[in-house]
């Protein structure tokens, strides 16, 4: 039986496996289907704490790995499709065959929801098509951007790329926002925030380079076709939690993710059992902070695991 198991190998998960082998408790990681989390598709991260030059995400995520498996990880490609918790131990049921374990590390991610039209996918991560401003806004300093959605979410994408961008135009198909009131006011009185209403993003068109150039909308009540010039588009229609397995065990919450205990950020109902990382934050699904629910999550399973010894 494994000490602890930790399901996913993003920064959340490639953290906690740091500190839990430094601890000694030989940790098991499974990495599941995207090795390396989110942050492997993207070309440059230049808000992660140590690299004042910024770092390309995929080295940064290659360097996470090495530190782990220098403090004894062990890293097994499989991934986890059913669960059965009990006080005693854990059984994790993989494509593998069945894993037992003490305590476990939910570090399982969120994957965001993307458009799925032509181009999409051809421009994502770092050639003009993304999904979070925060990691990517600095890179269009003076440029034109688009964003697509209508949420709370997407508002605050429109509003913080306005302090790098010549203009941002947010595409929503439907005829008001989605958002708080508040939140909506904001965008609409903006004088860098061009809303377009009742549209749907059709095709996303490259320049000479095979990058962004333009986006082509449909108006949803005529049919009308037309381009948007645009350097960037960020996508802000939501994250999908990578949390399926866990929906009759652990409390979820109305979009999938996964609720903590009252009164921590990493602690679940169950004994033995931590979450961390953008399977449980639906708020800051930042790397820094994946990386310190990680931190926090392997130091309650090692405390928790001392204390049945």
């Amino acid at each position: 039986m494994e000490n602890i198991i930790i399901l996913g190998t993003g920064c959340a998960g490639l953290t906690a496996a740091i500190y839990a082998a430094r601890a000694n408790l030989n940790p098991l990681i499974l990495e599941g289907k995207q090795p390396g989390g989110q942050l492997t598709t993207t070309s440059e991260v230049e808000n992660f704490p140590g690299f004042p030059t910024g770092i390309d995400g995929f080295m940064l995520m290659d360097n996470l790995r090495k530190q782990a498996i220098k403090f004894g990880a062990r890293i097994q490609n499989a991934f986890v499709n059913e669960v059965n918790f009990s006080k005693e131990k854990k059984i994790l049921i993989t494509g593998n065959g069945e894993l037992e374990t003490k305590s476990v590390v939910i570090a399982t991610g969120a994957a965001p929801r993307l458009l799925n039209i032509p181009g999409e996918k051809e421009m994502y991560g770092g050639k003009g098509v993304t999904t979070c401003a925060t990691c990517d806004g600095a890179f269009y300093k003076d440029m034109d951007v688009v964003v697509v959605g209508g949420g709370d979410s997407a508002c605050e994408e429109a509003l913080f790329l306005t302090r790098f961008c010549s203009s941002v135009t947010l595409v929503h198909r439907r005829d008001q926002l989605r958002a708080s009131n508040i939140m909506a006011q904001r965008v609409l009185e903006h004088e860098k925030i061009e809303t377009v209403w009742n549209a749907k993003v059709k095709e996303i068109l490259p320049n000479e380079n095979g990058k962004v150039d333009s986006i082509k909308i449909s108006d949803t009540s005529t049919g009308e076709n037309k381009l948007i010039s645009c350097k960037g588009v960020f996508i802000a229609i939501g994250h999908v939690p990578n949390t399926q397995p866990f929906k009759e065990i652990l409390p979820l919450d109305a979009n999938g993710y996964l609720i903590p205990s009252a009164g921590s950020m990493v602690k679940t109902d169950l004994e033995g059992i931590y979450v961390a990382g953008d399977c449980a934050d639906h708020v800051f699904r930042q790397a820094i902070t994946a990386a310190g629910m990680g931190c926090q999550a392997a130091i309650e399973a090692e405390r928790w695991l001392a204390e049945q010894n």
